[in-house]
Parts: C-alpha cells; sequence; structure tokens
C-alpha cells in the first residue's frame, strides 16, 4: 500500500461516552422522566422512596432503549435531514449493529429491573410503550401515513401512565386523562415543526402532512387538534389530580395555545416565508412550554395535597 493511498482512507471517527449518551436522545428521556414522575406522585398513594426512584430510573431506561432502536432503523432518513444529520448513527461514530444491540439489551434489563422494582403492570406498560414508539411508530406508521404523529404520540403519552400503574398497580381515569393531555399535544406540536422543516421531512420522503397534503391542510389540522386539547387540558382541573393551580395554569397557558393556532391557521404562505415562519416558530417554542408547565401544576398539585393545600379540599 503506497503513501497515497494511505493517506485517502477516510478515518471514521470514534464513539466517546458522549455519543451513547446521545443514541438514548437524552432531551426526551428528560420528558418521560418527568411525566412518569408526575404520574407516581399524583396518584392517590404513595410507595417507597427508594422503589419510586428505581422504578424513574428503568423507566428513563426503557425510554433510551426506545432512542437507540430509533436511531438504528432510522438512520438512513436521519443522514440526510439537516436537524438529525449529526446523531450519532449517522455521523458514523456508532455503528448501526451496536445501536441496535443496546436498543435490546436496554429494554430487557428495563422491563425486568421495573416488573422487580414496583409490578407487572407498569413493566407490561413499559414493554409495550418501547414496542409501539420502536415497531409501529418508527418501523411502520412514521414512513407510511400522514398520520404517523398522530397515532406515534401515544408513544410518548405513556409514561405518566407507567408511572401512575407503579403507585396504584392499575390504570385511573386520572391516568388516562394525562395520557389524553400528551397525545393530543402531539400533532400540533410537531405540525408546526414540520412547518418550518418541511424541506428537510420531503427531501427524506418521510410522509409527514406537510409533505402529502401541504401547508394549508396542516395548519387546518393544528387549529383542530388545539381546538380538541383545550377542554380536555382544562377539564382535568376538575378530577382528583387538579385543583385550584393547575386550572389557573391551564386556562392561561390553553388561551395562548388558542390564539397561537388562530394565527397559524389565518397565515399565507407568502407572508410566513417572508418572515421566516416567525409565528409558527413561536407557537412551537410554547408548544414545548405548554407541556412542561402543565404537568409542572400537576406536580404542584400533589406536592400540596398533603398539607391541605392541593387540590379542591
Amino acid at each position: 500500500m503506497t503513501d497515497a493511498s494511505i493517506n485517502t482512507q477516510t478515518v471514521q471517527p470514534e464513539a466517546g461516552f458522549g455519543d451513547y449518551v446521545a443514541l438514548l436522545k437524552p432531551r426526551v428521556m428528560s420528558l418521560v422522566v418527568f411525566t412518569a414522575l408526575v404520574g407516581l406522585l399524583a396518584a392517590p398513594m404513595g410507595v417507597h422512596p427508594m422503589v419510586g426512584f428505581a422504578s424513574i430510573l428503568f423507566i428513563a431506561v426503557g425510554a433510551g432503549a426506545s432512542g437507540a432502536l430509533n436511531m438504528w432503523w432510522d438512520a438512513d432518513i436521519d443522514a440526510v435531514m439537516k436537524r438529525t444529520a449529526k446523531r450519532p448513527v449517522p455521523a458514523g461514530k456508532v455503528e448501526p449493529g451496536e445501536a441496535l444491540a443496546v436498543g435490546v439489551a436496554l429494554s430487557g434489563f428495563a422491563i425486568v429491573m421495573l416488573a422487580l422494582a414496583s409490578n407487572m403492570v407498569a413493566a407490561g406498560l413499559l414493554a409495550f410503550t418501547i414496542f409501539f414508539y420502536a415497531v409501529v411508530y418508527t418501523m411502520w406508521l412514521k414512513r407510511w401515513t400522514p398520520q404517523n404523529i398522530v397515532i406515534g404520540g401515544a408513544a410518548g403519552a405513556f409514561p405518566p401512565m407507567i408511572g401512575w400503574a407503579v403507585a396504584t398497580g392499575g390504570i385511573g381515569l386520572e391516568s388516562v386523562l394525562m395520557f389524553g393531555l400528551i397525545f393530543m399535544w402531539t400533532p400540533p406540536h410537531f405540525w408546526a415543526l414540520a412547518l418550518f422543516m418541511n424541506a428537510d421531512y420531503e427531501k427524506a420522503g418521510v410522509p409527514m402532512l406537510t409533505v402529502t397534503h401541504g401547508r394549508r391542510v396542516t395548519r387546518n389540522h393544528i387549529l383542530a387538534y388545539t381546538l380538541l386539547l383545550a377542554p380536555l387540558a382544562v377539564g382535568t382541573a376538575f378530577t382528583s389530580i387538579g385543583g385550584p393551580v393547575y386550572l389557573t395554569v391551564a386556562v392561561v397557558l390553553n388561551a395562548l395555545f388558542l390564539l397561537g393556532a388562530f394565527r397559524i391557521w389565518r397565515r399565507d404562505e407568502e407572508i410566513a416565508q417572508n418572515d421566516k415562519y416567525k409565528v409558527e416558530k413561536s407557537f412551537f417554542g410554547l408548544s414545548l412550554l405548554y407541556l412542561f408547565l402543565h404537568f409542572g401544576a400537576l406536580l404542584a398539585e400533589a406536592a400540596l395535597r398533603p398539607y391541605g393545600l392541593g387540590g379542591w379540599g
């Protein structure tokens, strides 16, 4: 082999610890941990702190496993999308086989350990969540239907139900409402992103609603789902996990969310392009706060309840 041939060889970047952490989608994992924790603490019966800590830890590991499996399968489309091209697998830092192995190993570990730490209902819900996200959403819905985000949103909506099941051993109306809050929030959140990132989805061949039906239809859908989301979010205030703190937060946030959705709906595409989708980006930013503050308010109600201050007395 000549010196010239040696110099022209491409050197693959080595994976560091941070790359394997990135493989687990830590941002998504943090949301999973937070909503699962709220589900656990909002439940009508408590658990031992060590049981709670271990359960949340294994739920987080399960979420990370889902992220690794998603990156393994989606490496081809991640490589051509601007916002995902630097992920560990498409960037060549982690081999696809490694991502698959990490995802499968962590999935089995998380499910078994959650069953041992809490109960079979919680472990079963975690197993179904991983399957739904990795197989139903990632391998099937994402590349097949523009309703991918609608149906696939269920995967991100299960964590509070899992947390609730850790504490109660079952599923209650309140945990279903927390599921519904995330489920109905997901489409307007991701469709707002798709409005200003549509080129990425087109390039990758992902049938996002903006690609298959256009931005006008997407704007209509954002408004429709927001109109359905608002009464669900506000109505949760009048259940056992709600109260005046949550009601105040829900009313303010949903008023702002409805206003944002209406502004998106009435926008002309030419105007949106000229101001670089300023309104759509603002709505997307609000959507990130929307979910965090709703669940933060539920957490506040749960924290106040032992002192007789949470809920409706």
